[in-house]
């Protein structure tokens, strides 16, 4: 069996409860939902987190979270869901993977929502902006 729980969910060798399969992702009820409906898409191919992810298969799996995110709130009557990925950090299986959850004012959801760190003055916040824009222009 796949050391990666979902490498083994998509070779078969896992049981799970799939709500859609392309050629590129496979879509499944999350085994600890938050709310009933909250799947999980993942790309068939393994790669750790969303930076390893190749941009065609990065665009792959958002067109189907986009529709998966539209099927979900139609699905469970829900007005919005809440769509997340983890890079490392809390991410639970290191297979990158993207959860639609179906959202409702006043479900309570409060364990994606952190405190608020905010910016010592403008000069920090330029400075923050500054250091990412020149990450972005060397990468």
């Amino acid at each position: 069996m796949n050391e990666c729980a979902f490498c083994a969910i998509e070779a078969g060798e896992l049981p799970s409860l799939v709500v859609q399969e392309t050629e590129t992702t496979i879509s499944f009820l999350d085994h600890r939902p938050l709310f009933p409906g909250h799947v999980l898409v993942i790309p068939r191919i393994h790669h750790d987190t969303i930076e390893d992810l190749p941009t065609p298969q990065l665009i792959a799996v958002f067109e189907v979270v986009q529709r998966m995110s539209i099927a979900v709130r139609s699905a469970m009557d829900a007005p919005g869901t809440f769509i997340a990925t983890n890079t490392v950090i809390s991410q639970s299986v290191p297979h990158f993977h993207v959860h639609v959850v179906p959202r409702r004012r006043g479900d309570g959801l409060r364990g994606f929502f952190w405190p608020r760190q905010p910016y010592d003055d403008d000069a920090h916040a330029e400075s923050v902006r500054s250091l990412i824009a020149d990450a972005l222009a060397s990468a």
